[in-house]
């Protein structure tokens, strides 16, 4: 099959999903105002914690929470080039900022969750009928040291090192990486010639990217839907590229579709 020999690595907001998972649940459930007055006094991930046990208070249950994230804003190609990508034989893993039970129950509302080999994510799981929500790496006891622009609580280019680091105990094998935020800047460093870099335009990594070109060694391919994502994935997996082409070769542009109101994440 083509994807043979294959990873494929995914951030998770605005890639999958073209929303930021947190923001959609805050604003959805009726939380919005309430999260602007924390979001200055403590770490995303702190904040997102103390705003499960505040949702929790006002009654909210865990069913209200995985039916919101059920209809979380999805392309509608977005499932499809997953399951072809599979289908095709690549090793298909997420590295996200989310945390793991927005990821799962996402990915298996959508029936997609077989899909992938691996989750690197934040800790999420209920506890006495609410929601936790942890750090990947604890900021407090063991901080990752990353001086890139990463958040205190993930480094990307440390994980995709350390996936770097099995797949060549495997064999030799390429890797396709999409993302969309200044937190997939670092682990696009860590990508190497004959990788390929799918960062969405006009989003923060695609920004640092165009500032940061020289740094980077693999092949870049932008996209800025579901449907242009589709196409470029699938093309890579299917074809062998020369060497010798284009730092970044340019897709052709469509119409960027509005994405719905979100708090804006830091970066």
């Amino acid at each position: 099959m083509a994807g043979i020999g294959t990873v494929v690595v995914f951030d998770f907001d605005k890639t999958i999903i073209d929303v930021d998972s947190d923001n959609w649940l805050v604003d959805e459930l009726g939380f919005t105002d309430r999260f602007n007055q924390l979001l200055p006094t403590m770490p995303w991930n702190s904040v997102m914690d103390k705003m499960m046990n505040e949702i929790h208070a006002k009654g909210k249950k865990i069913e209200d929470i995985e039916e919101v994230l059920k209809r979380t804003l999805i392309h509608p190609r977005i499932v499809p080039a997953i399951k072809s990508a599979y289908a095709l034989g690549c090793d298909l893993r997420i590295v996200s900022d989310a945390n793991v039970f927005y990821i799962e129950t996402i990915l298996e509302h959508h029936g997609i969750r077989e899909c992938f080999s691996e989750i690197h994510t934040n800790p999420g799981y209920v506890e006495e009928g609410r929601l936790r929500i942890r750090p990947y790496h604890d900021f407090h006891t063991s901080p990752h040291g990353c001086n890139n622009v990463c958040p205190p609580n993930m480094c990307k280019g440390k994980i995709i090192e350390r996936i770097q680091a099995s797949l060549a105990k495997e064999g030799k094998k390429r890797m396709i990486y999409l993302g969309d935020g200044a937190g997939d800047f670092c682990p696009s460093l860590k990508l190497k010639e004959g990788d390929f870099l799918m960062p969405r335009k006009d989003f923060p990594v695609w920004k640092l990217i165009t500032e940061n070109r020289k740094l980077l060694k693999p092949e870049i391919h932008e996209w800025t839907d579901g449907e242009e994502l589709e196409r470029i994935l699938l093309h890579l997996i299917n074809k062998n590229l020369p060497a010798a082409q284009p730092k970044f070769q340019k897709v052709s542009i469509q119409a960027h579709k509005a994405l719905p109101k979100a708090i804006p994440v830091p970066f």
